[in-house]
């Protein structure tokens, strides 16, 4: 990768199809399931969404510095709070980062990132003062 991403077409230009197709599907369940005061950004050349603080990202094994070697990882923020199905994630390499790497697109449930994304939305509320 020569240049640093800062859009979403330009993030989707460079992806394989398997990784393309995952990241999409992940965005549309994510955006879906925001609530009005949340948003999307590019940082760290991947989706990042967030509310009043950092609520999940997904990123895409062909960006560096992701950690994994193939398919996708789906992060929450502050996973190590969740409630609902915390079996689902792995603990990453930040103490607060929780995740599950996907590398087709049949491994990702909905029901469970839904819950998932609710139980993190609650505690993204939390952080108004």
């Amino acid at each position: 990768m020569r240049e640093k991403i800062k859009t979403l077409s330009e993030l989707y230009d460079i992806l394989p199809e398997n990784e393309l197709v995952i990241t999409d599907i992940l965005r549309q369940i994510i955006i879906e399931n925001l609530p009005p005061y949340g948003k999307e950004k590019i940082s760290y050349q991947v989706p990042f969404f967030y509310g009043n603080k950092g609520i999940s990202i997904i990123w895409p094994a062909t960006i560096p510095r992701g950690g994994i070697k193939e398919g996708v990882l789906l992060g929450f923020w502050y996973g190590n709070k969740l409630q609902s199905l915390q079996n689902y994630l792995i603990k990453g390499t930040n103490k607060q980062i929780f995740c599950k790497v996907i590398k087709h697109t049949e491994e990702i449930d909905e029901k469970i990132i839904k819950a998932l994304l609710s139980d993190a939305l609650q505690i993204d509320k939390s952080w108004v003062g």
